[in-house]
């Protein structure tokens, strides 16, 4: 079945079109795959993570997520009601940089609703449709001018089987005010040793990880629990909203009040 799938076929036969793909997803988990063509991924509707073999990414409402081509990934969303707005796009050599990483960025309001545009259409559209080519081409050339800056809305995997418990105990107890030199005595660390894995397997230090990993919780329950932001604070382990709410801002580039209001906005 998987094999069936548009993104598995279709999106590469042929190399020089721009594929457009707007559809409610209807399932559960997208398999392992990748394009040859960098892939727009807009979400409404729900919480989704995309893997690839290095990061975990969050992709939340208002933001969308660069896929560079040749990157595996997999997309799990949280409900197969989620609608996804996927445009393909052929990158060349001579392309900005942008387009040869992947990342989460927030969406403008002019790419939104240029997105919104291209809603009524599918499938390949090739440069013989010079007008909505060209729009699409003028769409891809917004990105890199647009998007300034990526969102650190992802999470380096674990290697080590080790910090791989670790990690998982951390995803399980987002609203535990746990201490570093306790979590390491927990799992048979010296503070210094679990430490240096943090550094060494993933790239940054214990409360640089579990910082994003609490804020990325905290989006989680925003979009999906319809909880208050002083609950979502709690729920992540802050007792103080304005330290909560300062972290979130840093993070994700707004405070969770106005990520409230904005959530819902098209």
């Amino acid at each position: 079945m998987a094999g069936e799938k548009y993104y598995m076929t279709e999106v590469d036969v042929h190399s020089d079109s721009i594929y457009c793909y707007h559809n409610i997803m209807g399932e559960v988990f997208i398999p392992l795959h990748s394009h040859n063509k960098g892939q727009f991924l807009y979400t409404e509707g729900g919480v989704v993570f995309v893997k690839t073999p290095m990061k975990t990414f969050f992709l939340p409402a208002r933001h969308y997520m660069w896929i560079a081509p040749g990157v595996d990934h997999s997309i799990h969303p949280g409900t197969p009601e989620v609608i996804m707005r996927n445009l393909y796009f052929p990158v060349y050599e001579d392309d900005d940089r942008f387009y040869s990483n992947t990342g989460v960025f927030p969406v403008s309001d002019l790419i939104l609703q240029l997105l919104m545009f291209t809603a009524r259409w599918h499938g390949d559209i090739f440069k013989s449709d010079s007008t909505n080519y060209t729009i699409l081409e003028s769409f891809k050339f917004l990105l890199e001018k647009t998007s300034k800056y990526d969102l650190p809305l992802a999470l380096p995997l674990a290697k080590d089987e080790r910090l791989r418990q670790v990690v998982n105990y951390l995803e399980s107890n987002t609203s535990e005010d746990l201490l570093f030199n306790d979590l390491a005595a927990k799992f048979g660390f010296s503070p210094r040793s679990l430490s240096r894995l943090f550094q060494k397997d993933l790239g940054m230090s214990f409360i640089q990880y579990f910082t994003v990993l609490r804020m990325l919780k905290a989006l989680q329950l925003l979009l999906e629990k319809g909880m208050s932001v002083n609950e979502v604070a709690l729920g992540v382990g802050y007792n103080s909203l304005p330290t909560f709410s300062n972290t979130f801002q840093k993070i994700v580039g707004v405070r969770p009040s106005e990520y409230v209001k904005l959530k819902n906005v098209l």
